[in-house]
């Protein structure tokens, strides 16, 4: 389509073109007249105009990269976390006010239609949502780039509770389709697994491997539209389908097998069927790989078609193409593209290694052993026998270079091999990736100072240019615009507009801090949203809580380093003390949990029955008498975050040190005025940084006093034996005071903390205790709380997405901005 055409079709930006587009849509699109619209049929007629103002954006952006031919940023993640699409997407096509005028005209409430709108549960937490935080950056800045994923039929799975433990249901997302996407089938892509390889030699008599796939799978790619908020850019996400390339056997069908006639149809499309299948079974480990190498092999042929259009030297790649490999589950694409340069394109293997180096940059998103995916070499050399070759030629000739940089030293050979030798051999992605990588960066200052110095030291005193930090951030626009439009009102009232494309002019709140009308202002921004959470509250979970109580809240991914046990030990403390004295003085709190365990993570889901069961305790204790309220809020996802991040008074960021790589709830709770509660890891020491020590509660030890706690011989019973108060709140989760007296239900609790404590939640007890008991005292003191409250927000606006991708774009990147002009 070229320009006149697309102005010609152009939407007319009023109430009454929009209204126009609307009824269009419904009748054209759903087959139905608003007479006899369902409320689904009103949303799609809604979702589908908006769209409509989208799509001519993304043409005009598509317009113009072509012209310029630009370097692209590819984006390979395996989860990503956009949240819903609707409000976001009328916000960003400016079309929230026309679209609400035209609704009412019809006697439609918009927001009533909101709940239609599906969330797509592509991600299983910070990983995924940061995913969707940099593709809406990427877009805002005008950067060109395709983000690329796998599209999940059942993502993240729906969380309820039954009798306190964790139920996990279908997420079935797209029951009802999902307006947002655009199914692309002629970029169909077939790709191959299992097989076998054969050596030949091609017609000038140079060595060549060619790999005999067993199977073939298509990937149909469905591509959903990335605006930027107050410009022209529309990127997009590209999600892969897994289809079969022989959907029906007639043969089989016609002698009476009905199932094994479409076997291969169901096998192949369990590979996007289920975000994470559960891998403590061979069969879930080996659909997990599948899934990474079909995510990975389908993206890098649309990247190779994409380059194609208008590149045709393989030496320019490089040049217009960086791919962001987010974490360790697409690095398989390393080995992939050496595939494709050397098999199917026949170039050498120092030209296709020289090519694959200068391509790749790698994220890395944890510190955790188990993190850092290893794959069994057997398990890579039956799926992908082809990959495995060169993963050991690669290995072969890496370990080569070592030896020659450090020639006396035969123990780095074994800890930098990308094989982990053992019972059962293993690939070290992290170590792939590094090796493949032009850049590896973390994701937070103390994060990728441990890599340096610990979880990565081999590699980065080999090659120290090649590390570097990117503190993660959030995107405003739906973290405050969105979620907190209160908030967003009162300090666009202040400080004018143009600050959510430029968050650091949060600053200019600070010379407000002093007048006792915006602190006001402030407290009854927060008061009102708390509200409002005290209502989804009573809705979802079924408990009435006092909107004036402090509301402290540990929301996050359930993991035993995040120490949500250590919260909970916090309130067993404040309840034996409400229940030796009745009477006594305490601040009113709200104790509110969202989290999701893992099905296969056993530990994660008994302390999830524990929460569960303390707050069916705490909150039926006459004793108590609503002074202290524990909820745990099922199915946290994003739409549940946008109403409990604005609404928080504390934000508990709780990890032992040197475990959680950066955090972004810790920011997102901070910019809409929460105080932290925290510990010196992640991102939370550049917080405390710059919001100012005096407005950050600090607890607990050090990484350092971490690392040499546990070198001198951690003895968690030391602890237990010395503190009466810690020893009566475990022997009470023993005793069966949460459990009805089944001493034996909570017994691996206790047993793990007592005998191990991997991650020193005694240790850090005391400490905790302590910082909570400031935190309730300065709750008492409002006018103070306000203050910090305000200067929370106003100095962490550093802790934008824009930011992040500004520094990956000029420093790892090395892409530039297209601007797009508004249509």
């Amino acid at each position: 389509m070229n320009n006149s055409e697309s102005i010609t079709y152009r939407p007319i930006r009023t109430v009454d073109g929009f209204r126009q587009k609307m009824l269009a849509n419904l009748h054209r699109r759903r087959g139905t007249t608003i007479h006899s619209a369902s409320q689904r049929d009103i949303y799609f007629m809604v979702a589908h105009t908006v769209r409509d103002y989208l799509i001519d954006r993304w043409t005009e952006t598509v317009e113009a990269q072509f012209r310029d031919n630009p370097k692209f940023v590819y984006y390979l993640s395996a989860e990503y976390l956009p949240g819903r699409q609707l409000e976001q997407n009328m916000l960003y096509a400016d079309v929230e006010h026309i679209a609400r005028e035209a609704c009412a005209e019809l006697g439609i409430d918009l927001d009533q239609i909101m709940p239609y709108d599906p969330e797509p549960g592509l991600g299983n937490g910070g990983l995924g949502r940061l995913a969707a935080c940099f593709l809406d950056s990427l877009a805002t800045l005008d950067i060109p780039a395709v983000g690329y994923g796998i599209r999940y039929e059942f993502g993240i799975f729906r969380q309820t509770f039954r009798d306190g433990w964790q139920v996990e249901l279908p997420d079935d997302w797209l029951t009802y389709h999902n307006p947002w996407e655009f199914p692309q089938p002629d970029d169909m892509v077939e790709i191959g697994m299992y097989g076998y390889t054969e050596q030949y030699n091609d017609a000038g008599g140079n060595f060549r491997v060619r790999w005999i796939p067993g199977e073939t799978v298509r990937g149909e790619p469905y591509h959903t539209l990335v605006p930027g908020y107050k410009t022209g850019t529309v990127n997009i996400l590209r999600l892969w389908r897994a289809r079969a390339s022989h959907a029906f056997n007639f043969q089989v069908f016609d002698t009476g097998d009905y199932t094994r006639a479409v076997a291969e149809k169901v096998s192949t499309e369990n590979i996007s069927k289920v975000l994470y299948p559960n891998d403590n079974a061979p069969q879930g480990r080996e659909l997990r790989l599948k899934q990474q190498y079909f995510f990975v092999a389908c993206s890098l042929h649309d990247i190779i078609r994409r380059f194609h259009i208008r590149n045709d030297n393989w030496d320019d790649f490089p040049e217009k193409v960086v791919i962001q490999l987010n974490d360790t589950h697409p690095v398989i694409a390393i080995p992939e593209l050496m595939r494709i340069l050397m098999d199917v394109n026949d170039l050498g293997w120092d030209q296709a290694w020289d090519i694959t180096r200068r391509t790749f940059a790698y994220t890395c998103h944890t510190l955790l052993p188990e993190a850092l995916e290893k794959w069994p070499v057997d398990l890579i050399g039956r799926i992908l026998p082809r990959h495995l070759e060169i993963i050991y030629e690669l290995n072969q000739r890496f370990l080569d270079d070592v030896r020659e940089r450090f020639p006396y030293d035969p123990s780095r050979l074994v800890r930098m091999s990308l094989i982990e030798e053992g019972p059962q051999r293993r690939v070290r992605m992290a170590n792939l990736a590094t090796v493949g990588s032009f850049s590896v960066n973390g994701v937070a200052e103390l994060h990728t100072h441990l890599l340096r110095e610990r979880t990565l030291r081999d590699f980065a005193e080999m090659w120290p240019e090649r590390f570097n930090n990117k503190t993660n951030g959030v995107t405003p626009r739906r973290f405050i615009r969105i979620a907190n439009p209160r908030l967003f009102d009162l300090i666009t009232e202040k400080i004018g507009t143009g600050w959510l494309r430029d968050l650091e002019r949060l600053r200019e709140l600070e010379p407000f801090v002093d007048d006792p009308d915006f602190r006001t202002e402030w407290r009854a921004v927060k008061r009102r949203n708390k509200r409002d959470l005290a209502g989804f509250i009573a809705e979802t979970v079924g408990v009435a809580v006092d909107h004036q109580s402090l509301y402290d809240v540990m929301v996050k991914r359930l993991h035993e380093y995040k120490r949500q046990l250590l919260k909970a030990l916090h309130i067993i403390t404040l309840y034996h003390r409400v229940k030796d004295d009745p009477q006594i003085d305490i601040v009113p709190r709200t104790f509110i949990f969202g989290a999701k365990a893992a099905p296969g993570y056993q530990m994660a889901k008994l302390i999830i029955k524990l929460i569960n069961s303390l707050a069916y305790v705490v909150n039926t204790d006459p004793d108590v008498h609503g002074r202290l309220r524990v909820v745990f809020i099922p199915n946290f996802n994003v739409s549940a975050a946008q109403k409990i991040y604005p609404a928080a008074d504390i934000s508990e960021q709780i990890s032992l040190a040197g475990k959680e790589a950066s955090g972004t709830g810790n920011m997102k709770f901070a910019l809409n005025g929460a105080l932290t509660t925290g510990t010196l890891d992640g991102a939370n020491i550049e917080i405390r940084e710059r919001v100012g020590a005096e407005n950050f509660f600090l607890f607990g030890m050090s990484t350092e006093e971490v690392f040499a706690l546990k070198a001198s011989g951690y003895n968690p019973m030391d602890y237990y034996r010395s503190n009466p108060v810690l020893k009566r709140a475990i022997d009470a989760i023993a005793r069966g005071d949460f459990s009805f007296g089944q001493t034996e239900l909570f017994q691996p609790i206790v047993d793990s903390l007592l005998y191990k404590d991997e991650y020193l939640l005694l240790a850090d007890y005391q400490a905790y205790i302590d910082c909570q008991d400031r935190a309730a005292a300065m709750y008492r003191n409002q006018e103070q709380w306000t203050r910090m409250s305000i200067l929370n927000t106003a100095r962490c606006g550093f802790f934008s997405s824009d930011r992040s991708m500004r520094q990956y774009s000029a420093d790892i990147w090395h892409v530039k901005p297209i601007p797009v002009d508004e249509v």
